[in-house]
């Protein structure tokens, strides 16, 4: 007789992360493990992962800790859920900022100004939330099969044939 022990799954995880690149890792660490052992297909985890990973990045360049903390001191909030029908909410909470999120439009050679464009591409829906205490909410549904087909020449840049090089020619 064979003993068969049914381990439950959380359909949702809310977790205070430090106000900082502390704690994304564990973050992302955390999200990949709950979600795989949920049944999630990799193409979602791996989608999820990397728009939490950006959400947060966000969070602490451009958002205040959550209450009256200065910033590097306080917590941020992470959270994510699977719905009935598969769909998966992921949520990062700061204490608001100078600015909105809204997606950029980087020049070429821009180090940043990309995260945006990268959930908007990934994921089914994307918007924000704002609290009466100040607080901002980006959250992002994930379901299989919306990503974007452009996904690739979105993000990557320009396509084949464009040498970078080239660019330059006309400093020399």
């Amino acid at each position: 007789m064979a003993l068969v022990v049914a381990q439950e799954v959380p359909t949702s995880s809310s977790m205070a992360v430090p106000h900082g690149p502390a704690g994304v890792g564990k973050a992302r660490q955390r999200m990949r493990e709950q979600l795989r052992r949920s049944g999630m297909s990799e193409t979602v985890v791996d989608d999820a992962v990397l728009i939490l990973s950006e959400l947060l990045s966000n969070a602490c360049r451009h958002g205040r800790p959550l209450g009256h903390a200065e910033v590097g001191d306080g917590d941020i909030r992470a959270a994510w859920r699977v719905d009935a029908v598969g769909r998966l909410t992921v949520e990062v909470t700061d204490g608001g900022g100078p600015t909105r999120p809204v997606p950029a439009t980087p020049s070429v050679t821009a180090r940043g100004g990309r995260g945006l464009n990268i959930i908007s591409a990934l994921a089914q829906d994307w918007g924000v939330r704002d609290s009466a205490a100040g607080e901002v909410t980006v959250w992002v549904i994930v379901t299989e099969g919306h990503r974007r087909e452009d996904f690739a020449t979105r993000v990557a840049g320009p396509g084949p044939g464009f040498n970078f090089a080239d660019s330059y020619d006309d400093l020399d």
